[in-house]
Order: structure tokens, then sequence, then C-alpha cells
């Protein structure tokens, strides 16, 4: 699993890694002895960030494929 994430592009593995960093603040918000109010808005917050990177990924691989298959039937042509 590490050859495969070190063979993928740098955006990709910055994103990988911005969305543990935010999941697992999220999951230690969601347990730190915090008022009630203050925890419920602190891992919302954070799972929003990670959910938006996550969505952000999506479509850059979506996006690459488009590319790349445009690219492909644009040589058939």
């Amino acid at each position: 699993m590490i050859d495969e994430l070190r063979r993928v592009n740098r955006e990709t593995r910055v994103q990988y890694a911005l969305m543990f960093i935010f999941g697992t603040l999220c999951i230690v918000a969601a347990f730190a002895p915090l008022e009630e109010t203050i925890r419920i808005a602190t891992v919302a917050t954070l799972f929003g960030f990670t959910a938006g990177v996550w969505v952000s990924h999506l479509v850059q691989v979506l996006r690459r494929a488009v590319d790349e298959r445009t690219a492909h039937q644009q040589v058939q042509a």
C-alpha cells in the first residue's frame, strides 16, 4: 500500500494526508472533555473540512479521467 501511495501524484497525497489529519482530529474532538456545544461545533467543522477535501478529490479524479478519455479519443480520430 505504501508503494501505491508513492506512485500517486503530489496533489492526491496531500489530499489523503489532509483527510487523515482532519478525520483524526474529528475523532479526537468527539471524545475531548469540552463543553457539549463546543465539542459539537468542533466535530462538525472538522467533519466539514474532511468531507470538502474528499469531494474535491473525487472531482479531481473524475476530471483527470475525462481528460484522459478525451485525449485517447482524439488520438484515435
